[in-house]
């Protein structure tokens, strides 16, 4: 039996990679939206993630707002933005042009995504239809413009679920799916909000089994809004912890109910992170008061720009 290699015995290699922290936003739907996200997004600056993701409506509904608004964090913020794309309903020139616009605007993080398929089922004909083909872009892309010594290498993530996908038929069935992206030159996965602690871990032992070894990052939503929890079920198709939706449905006000959904969210990130995430992806809803509160209790080893310490050291105070 051979002995283990300097690399994987090397006692420096267990700070090499801290954990991640990143958040998702969403683009304004008016002024009085904007002025709070951007509230949203000074406040959350502070903590410094490694990057947010910038997401959009269905079929690109405001894909402009979100460039404008990935615009604005490259040139006013120290945040790094990754860009939401979806390929349903967009031919390959469509969306090679939009690569190319966020390229230029100096984005260098895609999340390569299907996006919802039509009300009535029909795709366009000559659009790319799934998560997989559009990555295969990213990578053609990339490598046609290479040359300009302007592009870079672009980190792709995709979409990972740890419950069954409500098209799919079965949960094998989407690691196959996420094997295949990792395949076409994924470099990493965020999953969709899971709301039981085992979920996560038994995502990472499948697809660990099947032979997926890029990082997937665990998407946690703030489990403190009883509507946005029985909303999100009924679009993932599980059903939420009953004694939490119990708990949000018994609270008297606001900061009791926030106080339940902060310990909820806290418990499954951390059974996230005994499980081996590399990192945290919270869906903050252009809100930043729960993310913190999430982020105190987490207190995640980060590295800043004076070395490693917790991002809750630089929470502001927050009343309540």
């Amino acid at each position: 039996m051979s002995p283990p290699s300097l690399i994987e015995t090397h006692p420096n290699l267990s700070d090499a990679a801290p954990v991640a922290l990143s958040y998702e936003l969403f683009p304004p739907r008016s002024p009085a939206a904007a002025e709070t996200l951007w509230t949203t997004i000074r406040v959350l600056e502070t903590t410094e993630p490694d990057y947010v993701s910038v997401t959009y409506g269905a079929s690109g509904s405001n894909r402009d707002t979100a460039v404008e608004l990935i615009n604005r964090l490259l040139l006013e913020t120290t945040l790094r933005p990754l860009a939401h794309l979806t390929c349903v309903g967009n031919t390959p020139q469509e969306l090679a042009g939009i690569i190319g616009q966020l390229l230029d605007t100096g984005v260098r993080g895609i999340l390569a995504l299907r996006g919802d398929l039509p009300a009535d089922g029909q795709v366009t004909d000559g659009s790319l239809r799934y998560a997989q083909d559009l990555i295969e872009l990213i990578r053609r892309v990339e490598q046609r413009r290479s040359a300009l010594l302007c592009a870079g290498k672009i980190a792709v993530g995709v979409a990972a679920y740890p419950a069954r996908h409500p098209e799919s038929p079965s949960e094998e069935h989407d690691v196959e799916v996420l094997l295949a992206k990792q395949r076409s030159g994924a470099d990493f996965a965020i999953t969709q909000v899971f709301f039981h602690a085992d979920q996560y871990a038994d995502l990472l032992t499948r697809a660990r089994r099947a032979g997926v070894t890029i990082p997937i990052i665990p998407g946690v939503m703030p489990l403190t809004s009883l509507r946005r929890l029985n909303r999100l079920g009924e679009l993932t198709g599980v059903e939420p912890a009953p004694e939490l939706t119990a708990k949000l449905a018994a609270a008297d006000t606001d900061l009791e109910r926030l106080h339940i959904g902060v310990d909820a969210t806290v418990d499954l990130s951390n059974a996230a992170l005994d499980a081996g995430a590399p990192g945290i992806h919270i869906y903050t809803f252009n809100e930043h008061q729960s993310a913190l509160e999430v982020l105190d209790k987490l207190a995640l080893p980060r590295r800043g720009r004076a070395g490693v310490r917790p991002a809750s050291t630089v929470r502001p105070q927050l009343a309540g």
